[in-house]
C-alpha cells in the first residue's frame, strides 16, 4: 500500500459527520453506501487529508456489513478519494487525487454542468422506468423479444469497460425504440448520452456492474412477461443505484 500522506490533523465539527452518515435505504447497501461517504468527503466533512472513522464505527453508522462496507471503500480507492495504508498508525485518509483524465476533468466541471448531470438523472428515472413499463404493457411479438432478448445478451457478456457502457447504452435504447415513440427515443438517446459522459468519468466498479446485470434481467423478465409494475419497479431501481453512485462521486 502507498504510505497515507502525511498531514496535520484537521478538527471536524462532532455534528457534521453523524449529520451526513445516516443508517442506508435501499435495496442495495453498497451504492447508498459509496453516494453518502462520497459526498462527505466531496462536501468537506471529511477534508483532505482526514483520516475516515475506523471500519467498525463507519459500517455501524451507516447501517451496513462490514463487507459492504469494505466494498465501498474499494470503490472510493478506485476512484482517488481515499487511500488505505495497514499496520499500526493506518487507516482510510482522504487524498482526492482522481486516477483518470475524463475523472480529472469531472472534479473540475462547472456549478451548471453539475446541475445539467443532476437534472438528467432526475429526467431519466421518469422516462426509462416509463418506457419498460409501457413495452412491456403493448407486448412484444417475436422479432420484438428477439431484440430485447439479443441487446440483454450482449451487455451480459460485454468484458471491457468501453464494451460495457457501449452495450448498456444500446440495451436501454432498445427498450426505447420498442415504444415506438419517437419522442421517447429522442429523451432516451440524450439522457443516454449524458449519462455515458458521467459513467466516463468514473471506474468500473464490479459490484455495481453485478446489481446492474441483475436489474437488466429483471427488467427483461418483467417486459417479456408482460408486467408492466414489475418493469417500472426494475428500472427505476436500476436508475436509482447508478444515481447514488454518481451523485456521490461526480456532483
Amino acid at each position: 500500500m502507498t504510505p497515507a500522506p502525511e498531514t496535520s490533523a484537521v478538527a471536524l465539527p462532532a455534528a457534521l459527520p453523524a449529520t451526513l452518515l445516516r443508517p442506508v435505504r435501499g435495496h442495495h447497501a453498497f451504492e447508498a453506501c459509496v453516494e453518502q461517504v462520497a459526498t462527505a468527503i466531496r462536501l468537506g466533512v471529511y477534508p483532505l487529508g482526514t483520516t475516515l472513522p475506523p471500519e467498525r464505527e463507519l459500517a455501524t453508522q451507516l447501517g451496513v456489513s462490514r463487507a459492504t462496507l469494505r466494498e465501498a471503500m474499494a470503490a472510493l480507492r478506485q476512484a482517488g478519494l481515499v487511500q488505505t495504508s495497514r499496520g499500526r498508525g493506518g487507516g482510510t485518509v482522504v487524498i482526492l487525487k482522481p486516477p483518470t483524465p475524463s475523472a480529472r476533468a469531472a472534479a473540475r466541471t462547472t456549478p451548471d454542468q453539475r446541475a445539467d448531470w443532476l437534472d438528467a438523472l432526475a429526467f431519466r428515472r421518469i422516462i426509462e422506468p416509463g418506457a419498460a413499463a409501457m413495452v412491456a404493457e403493448a407486448g412484444l411479438d417475436d422479432m420484438a423479444r428477439a431484440q430485447l432478448l439479443a441487446s440483454h445478451q450482449e451487455v451480459a457478456a460485454a468484458t471491457k469497460p468501453a464494451q460495457y457502457r457501449q452495450s448498456d447504452s444500446r440495451f436501454h435504447l432498445t427498450i426505447a425504440a420498442l415504444t415506438g415513440s419517437h419522442r421517447v427515443i429522442e429523451s432516451v438517446t440524450s439522457v443516454q448520452a449524458t449519462l455515458h459522459e458521467m459513467l466516463l468519468a468514473i471506474p468500473q466498479l464490479e459490484t455495481n456492474i453485478a446489481h446492474s446485470d441483475d436489474q437488466h434481467a429483471a427488467v427483461v423478465h418483467a417486459i417479456l412477461d408482460g408486467r408492466p409494475d414489475r418493469a417500472r419497479r426494475a428500472m427505476e431501481q436500476h436508475c436509482d443505484d447508478t444515481a447514488a453512485l454518481l451523485r456521490g462521486l461526480l456532483t
